[in-house]
């Protein structure tokens, strides 16, 4: 077994009362990789890469309720070494070797750590962060951690939480191979190829069936096997896979086997990939040319975390950030959501505006209209076609949500169309170039909306309606002086009201969506007093 005096102190180990670095500690105490003892060759200094050198002993036929994990990666942390666990049985301690890319857990029982071994070794494959590990007992029979020095808090969080989660499994029952998904608080559109690369991360994806109920989208998703379905629920529920919004809700579903009929935008059989699309249309350009229609899948996913993360994080472990979950805490945590770094997800940040009023619209009104719906980088209107501009949002996700909501939206009198264009940038003019100030760029500006994580901005996006949500009014100004001020944006101001509760914020009705369009190009940022700006916003209520 590990020494009793092995202690971890500040990323480093202590043996019997002797300071040691990790590398030393290794090869001190002939520590094992896959079960196997690895001894350095004389006058050898030892490495990180050392563990990939040494022929390693597939010690599988001497159970033990350590498990050995190695190839793990640097930035992986002890919850997910635990989430490895957790599907098999109650973890007992873990102990992470940063820098020898290797971490011990130890489970409650050998037979805990049998399931888990014997699973990862014939049926599963494990991933941490995105890379492949290997998994296999260990000749310890136990880890013996001093867990009274402070770098062990988070550990022993994680512990905690890893134990509260096993205690859900024993009583929530019923786990098969097929999980029901359902997405709510949907900004954001979600598709079948967004799922897909979700869920694949945890393990292979047999089958997806996607569809709408209660106006709600949900999904059945068919993993391989039982322990695979678990890992997914436990990793993925209740996770948010944007900012503060699209949450997983999963659970298992009654059925046991998905019976798909087609590949299309609906449904895909991944194990079958000739079954027709179900469509004329698409069957003639096979399944390829129906992704294609659909947009490419989503690449570059940063690697989920773990059920664990938050309670982690709680302990000091690492700043909440994508993925971040709150299973093991009854308290809702400000969660990060996941920014998705792929210009391809929707085929680009880059939106084509046609048809515009050239004689009213500006770069700044477009930025302030497109920014309701995500942060825009530049707005270039066209030298020689000044009815037609370029807009670049941040993201890709945000880009479909503005077109979603703002093509064929009465703008200035003219109906505008929005798609989607080719242009991957937006391109500043070269010096000398002629432009007459119809390019800018908005990237530094103090107007964007969205530019923190988990801004609760992103739960009030709503498509362009006659009720104008205003917020940071100052006490001192009047309904009256709102009312007039918006009477000059050339609308008629229909109702007006302050919240009863919060007097800093209002609604306010226009004669109609067109009016109110113009009113939050004009009013958004309006200076009501020497240190006040409004902010406005499209609102789903009516007055």
């Amino acid at each position: 077994m590990l020494s009793a005096g092995l202690r971890m102190l500040n990323g480093e180990i202590r043996m019997s009362g002797l300071k040691r670095g990790s590398d030393e500690l290794l090869s001190q105490t002939a520590a094992v990789s896959n079960g196997g003892i690895m001894t350095p060759k004389p006058g050898h200094k030892e490495n990180n890469n050392d563990a990939k050198k040494v022929k390693l002993d597939r010690n599988l036929n001497n159970p033990s309720r350590v498990v050995h994990v190695r190839n793990i990666p640097n930035e992986a942390m002890e919850t997910d070494i635990i989430n490895l666990g957790i599907p098999f049985g109650r973890i007992t301690n873990v102990l992470l070797l940063k820098g020898k890319n290797q971490a011990f857990l130890e489970m409650a029982d050998e037979t805990a750590a049998s399931k888990m071994v014997n699973y990862y070794n014939n049926s599963g494959v494990p991933v941490i962060r995105g890379r492949t590990v290997y998994v296999q007992f260990s000749n310890h029979k136990e880890l013996k951690t001093d867990s009274t020095h402070p770098g062990s808090i988070s550990t022993q969080a994680a512990l905690q939480a890893a134990q509260a989660l096993t205690n859900k499994i024993e009583t929530q029952g019923g786990p098969n191979t097929v999980l029901r998904v359902i997405v709510d608080n949907q900004v954001y559109p979600i598709t079948l190829d967004v799922l897909y690369q979700i869920f694949s991360r945890v393990g292979k994806v047999l089958k997806i069936i996607t569809f709408t109920k209660n106006n709600t989208f949900q999904a059945l998703i068919q993993y391989p096997d039982v322990i695979t379905a678990q890992a997914a629920k436990l990793s993925l529920d209740g996770q948010n896979i944007y900012n503060s919004c699209c949450t997983l809700r999963i659970d298992y579903s009654k059925l046991t086997n998905l019976n798909v009929k087609y590949n299309n935008d609906k449904s895909r059989d991944f194990t079958n990939p000739t079954l027709p699309t179900g469509d004329q249309g698409l069957d003639s350009l096979g399944i390829g040319g129906a992704m294609g229609m659909m947009g490419s899948p989503f690449t570059g996913l940063p690697s989920l975390g773990s059920p664990l993360t938050a309670a982690y994080s709680a302990a000091g472990g690492f700043p909440l950030g994508a993925f971040a979950l709150s299973h093991a805490t009854s308290a809702t945590l400000g969660l990060g959501g996941v920014r998705l770094p792929s210009q391809q997800s929707f085929g680009g940040c880059v939106l084509l505006v046609s048809n515009l009023n050239e004689e009213m619209v500006t770069p700044d009104a477009l930025f302030t209209l497109f920014g309701v719906y995500g942060d825009v980088v530049r707005v270039k209107i066209l030298f020689n076609k000044k009815d037609n501009a370029l807009v670049q949002m941040s993201e890709p996700h945000q880009a479909q949500l503005a077109l979603t909501n703002l093509d064929k939206i009465k703008v200035y009198g003219k109906e505008i169309r929005v798609n989607l264009s080719k242009h991957q940038v937006v391109q500043m003019p070269r010096e000398g170039q002629q432009d007459a100030g119809l390019t800018k760029d908005f990237t530094n500006s103090q107007l964007h909306r969205f530019k923190k994580p988990g801004s609760k901005n992103y739960q009030n996006i709503f498509p362009p309606s006659a009720t104008l949500h205003l917020s940071n009014i100052p006490a001192s100004v009047t309904e009256e002086e709102i009312k007039d001020a918006f009477q000059n944006t050339g609308g008629k101001v229909i109702a007006f009201k302050f919240f009863q509760k919060d007097r800093k914020m209002a609604l306010i009705q226009m004669g109609s969506v067109e009016e109110s369009v113009n009113a939050l190009i004009k009013m958004h940022n309006y200076q009501l007093t020497d240190s006040s700006h409004l902010r406005v916003s499209f609102s789903k209520s009516t007055i």
